[in-house]
This record gives C-alpha cells, sequence and structure tokens, in this order.
C-alpha cells in the first residue's frame, strides 16, 4: 500500500486533535470540530476526502440513539423518580461508597447486557449523582466505575455493544455464541475489574458518607412528583425495551426505536406544550462531539491509516493463530481507546473477513476482536460512547471528570483486563475456536466486498 501524502496528513490532524483533547486547554467539542473541519478541507483538497464521504462517516444511528434516549430520560426526570431511586439505593446501602459501587455497577452491567451500554447509562448517571450529592461524597470514583463496568457488561452480548452487532451480523454469530464464549470470560473480568477499582478507589472508598441519619429516616415514595407522567413514561420505556429485543426481526435500527419513544413521550405527556424544556436537556454538545469524531476517523479511513493499521496487525494469521489472536486484542484494544471502538470495528472486518475467505479458520480473531474493542474503550473517557456521556454528565457535579484523572483509573483497569485475557484465549483457544454457527470462508469472502 504506497503511504501519499494524505496519508501523513491525516494522522498529524487527528494527533494535534487528540493532543489538544487531552490537554483539555479547548473544550473537547469545539476542538473536536475544528479538527473535523480541518480533516475534511485538508482531505478535499488533496483528494482523499469530501464531505458526501464525511456524511456517510458519522454514525447516525449511535447519534439518533443518544437523542432519542436524551429526550426520554430528560421528560422522566421530571416525575421525581431519579430521587426515588436515588433514596431508596442509598437507604440499602447505608451510602457505603464501595457497596454503592458494587450495587450500581451490577446493575449498570446487566442492564448493559439487554440494552445497549449508552442507553444504561443514560438511565444510571442521574441517579448516581444524585446519591453522592445526598450523602456527601464524591462522585467521580461511582460514575467512572459505572461507565467501566457498563462496558465490560455490554461485551458479553450480541446486543450489549454495537461493535458486538456489526461483528455477529460479519461472522455469523449468534446471540446464543456470545452467552457461550463472550459471556464466561466477561463474568471473570467483571471480578477483576471490581478487585482493581477497590485498590484504585482505597481511599475514595473510605469516605464516610454524611446525613446517614436523615437518609434513612427519609420516604422515598415521597419523590414521586407526578405519578401520571410516570406511569406514561414507564410505559412507553417499556415498549422501547421490548422493541430493542424485536427490532432486527422488524428491521428497524436501534435509534429509530429511541427516537419513536422520545416522540410517544413529547405525545403523551404535554402534547399541547412548547418542548424546548426538554430539547435543551438533549446535550448537543455531546451529540456534536460524537459527530465530529466520526468525521475525523473517517479521514483517517479514507486516507488508508486504518486500513494499514488493520493490516498490520493480521499478518502471520496463517503460521501462528493464536499469537496473531493477542496481537488484534491488544491492538484493538489500544486503537478503541483512541479513536473510539466503532470506526475501528469497521476497518478490520473485512480484514478478518478476508483471511477466512482464503481458508483460514479466524474464529478465535472474531472473539479477540470483541474483547479488544469491548475492553480498550474503557482505558480513556473517549474510547467508548458510555465514557463520552459519563464524562459531560459530570459536568454538572462539583469536579468534572478530566482526561488525565479518567486514564489514572481506565488504563490500569484496561491492562489487568487484557492480561486476564489473554491467558483465557491462551488457555481456551480450541474451546473458541470451534464451530458455533459462523459464516463459511465463502459467505466470508463475499462479506469483504460488502463491508468496504
Amino acid at each position: 500500500m504506497e503511504l501519499d501524502l494524505g496519508f501523513w496528513v491525516s494522522i498529524a490532524i487527528f494527533a494535534v486533535t487528540f493532543f489538544l483533547i487531552v490537554t483539555e486547554k479547548i473544550h473537547r467539542t469545539v476542538i473536536s470540530f475544528v479538527g473535523a473541519m480541518t480533516m475534511l478541507v485538508a482531505g478535499m483538497i488533496m483528494g482523499f476526502y469530501q464531505p458526501d464521504q464525511a456524511m456517510r462517516a458519522i454514525d447516525f444511528n449511535t447519534i439518533g440513539l443518544l437523542a432519542g434516549m436524551m429526550a426520554i430520560v430528560a421528560v422522566l426526570e421530571t416525575t421525581g423518580v431519579f430521587q426515588y431511586l436515588g433514596i431508596l439505593t442509598a437507604k440499602k446501602t447505608k451510602g457505603n461508597p464501595w457497596y454503592l459501587i458494587v450495587a450500581l455497577g451490577a446493575l449498570t452491567s446487566v442492564l448493559s447486557m439487554i440494552l445497549d451500554n449508552v442507553t444504561t447509562i443514560i438511565l444510571i448517571v442521574p441517579v448516581t449523582i444524585i446519591i453522592a450529592r445526598m450523602i456527601k461524597i464524591s462522585p467521580l470514583p461511582l460514575l467512572i466505575s459505572l461507565a467501566i463496568l457498563s462496558n465490560v457488561g455490554g461485551t458479553a452480548t450480541l446486543v450489549g455493544d454495537p461493535p458486538n452487532i456489526m461483528i455477529g451480523s460479519a461472522a455469523g454469530l449468534s446471540f446464543n455464541a456470545f452467552l457461550m464464549n463472550s459471556l464466561p470470560i466477561v463474568l471473570v473480568v467483571w471480578a477483576i475489574t471490581l478487585v482493581v477499582l477497590r485498590l484504585v478507589y482505597k481511599r475514595e472508598i473510605a469516605e464516610s458518607p454524611q446525613n446517614i441519619d436523615q437518609l434513612m429516616k427519609m420516604n422515598e415514595k415521597e419523590a414521586i412528583e407526578d405519578p401520571r407522567t410516570l406511569k406514561i413514561i414507564l410505559g412507553v420505556l417499556t415498549l422501547v425495551v421490548f422493541l430493542f429485543f424485536v427490532h432486527h426481526a422488524l428491521h428497524i435500527q436501534p435509534a429509530m426505536v429511541a427516537l419513536i419513544g422520545a416522540a410517544l413521550a413529547l405525545f403523551f405527556v404535554a402534547p399541547t406544550k412548547d418542548p424546548q424544556k426538554v430539547l435543551e436537556k438533549l446535550e448537543l454538545s455531546v451529540l456534536v462531539f460524537f459527530a465530529s469524531l466520526f468525521v475525523l476517523v473517517g479521514g483517517l479511513e479514507n486516507s488508508g491509516v486504518l486500513e494499514y493499521v488493520a493490516t498490520w496487525i493480521s499478518e502471520g494469521a496463517d503460521n501462528n493463530i493464536v499469537l496473531t489472536a493477542i496481537i488484534v486484542l491488544w491492538a484493538s484494544a489500544i486503537l478503541s481507546a483512541l479513536v473510539d471502538n466503532i470506526p475501528f470495528t469497521v476497518a478490520m472486518i473485512p480484514v478478518i473477513a478476508s483471511i477466512g475467505g482464503s481458508g483460514v479458520d479466524v474464529s478465535l480473531l472474531w472473539w479477540a476482536l470483541v474483547f479488544g474493542v469491548g475492553f480498550g474503550g474503557n482505558a480513556t473517557p473517549i474510547g467508548s460512547s458510555a465514557g463520552v456521556i459519563v464524562t459531560s454528565k459530570s459536568q454538572q457535579t462539583e469536579a468534572p471528570i478530566s482526561f488525565i484523572g479518567w486514564t489514572k483509573v481506565g488504563i490500569p483497569v484496561t491492562i489487568v483486563g487484557l492480561i486476564i485475557t489473554s491467558g483465557l484465549i491462551l488457555l481456551f483457544s480450541d474451546y473458541l475456536s470451534r464451530d458455533v454457527g459462523q459464516k463459511t470462508s465463502e459467505e466470508l469472502q463475499g462479506k469483504i466486498e460488502v463491508s468496504h
């Protein structure tokens, strides 16, 4: 592959943008937007990126899913249900910071296996902030832990994380295949992640919560301010959850499900009122940040950078498939932490499909990619959708999450998780390589052109 000037220019633009995001000297949404426009203009001048390609690079399913769920949650917030959940959870754990991490983390992980982790985080984070304020403890350990455990939990199932859906479709992996192969490893990594979190946050979880006596006397039912709206929105959420389960059969995207729910929520709750107050809570800054990242990574993809990297890490599959799987695991984790796991997954799928199309059994490579992009996103706050949302929501607290503050926790968690996963891949490579209803070599060869 010829490495032309556009190849290096796209890397330089991304590197500068990423550096400025890390240093936080400029707001991440502003600099990502400027970086995206710089990438597009440079691409147009040099011939490697055009506006129509930039539009296709934006994952509007992710954007629509975020916007729809934000709207539903915004209406739900007016009912007082989050205060109800906050009081109830805090009373059950008696405000103990470590018990809160475990309890809320377990809830978030389970929900992330059923719903996508983006939706789960949007629903749980407001509750977490309310709890922290109520008992006067730092919300940062809770928020970062929830995002990390949500990403780990979402890796367990076909529908838990967007890359899983793409990989499952490309490789022909069923929901049950994920339960048999991914779930056991995720359970081990989840438990180890809790241990690491306890060690990293040893000082924070020793913090004594306040107002416990007053808290235990509170009646959580009194927090419900609008029972009628609550019943309506819970009904809408039930419908949304059901549609998430069957959206493949109905041939509709998850974003469509979320937007349908948002439309129903606005219609049934306040059909005659101006929805401006609800729409103001859609966090346009987060949506612009996501769109800008997609455009930036689209420039890397169209200039050939992602394809070059993906091809490089897949060399040698014919000689040692287990070693190649470990390389795919670590490389995809590192790159997913830097450029978001969705675009990297898109770039890797045709590479693995090409290897499989040549007759090599690539079962192990598919699972290595699942774990790499799933766990790697925990290293930085921009490596996953959950991380971006939690970081944005932390702006509402007295101590917003910084990039460096996240990586002090995220990098150790990610490294330990990858070491454990590497060991499990080495031990159970034969188990992970068995036939689980994957596509044949001929089908994989046909998938290469479709993916591009």
